[in-house]
């Protein structure tokens, strides 16, 4: 779900829309995402970035573990599909950018996030 930190990904100019993140958060969450906010989010590290794109956040309302937020984006693959990526608000997880290290985290030998 993520990236090796030393491979930096720039968010594509042509985001996700708002209607497919929502889309990804209900099918990979279950319950009714409503678009909240599009956040900018640059994240460095090592002097790298890893991610420089926006974060869409959603409100979610019937989620079967009772979360009520979660964060979604998505990129452009070489090939032109997208990728796209879902994390639920926990304490920890507390807002866009901390979602954005959640995924690089989560899957460390991934080719990007």
């Amino acid at each position: 779900m993520a990236t090796d930190p030393s491979s930096a990904i720039m968010g594509s100019m042509s985001e996700g829309s708002s209607d497919q993140l929502k889309q990804a958060v209900e099918s990979q969450h279950g319950g009714t995402a409503t678009f909240v906010q599009a956040v900018p989010v640059h994240e460095v590290h090592n002097g790298e970035t890893v991610w420089d794109g926006v974060v869409h956040v959603f409100d979610l309302k019937g989620h079967p573990g009772g979360a009520w937020r979660a964060y979604a984006w998505s990129y452009e693959l070489p090939d032109g599909k997208r990728r796209f990526f879902s994390v639920i608000h926990t304490p920890q997880i507390d807002g866009p950018r901390k979602a954005v290290q959640a995924a690089i985290v989560a899957d460390p030998g991934g080719d990007h996030i």
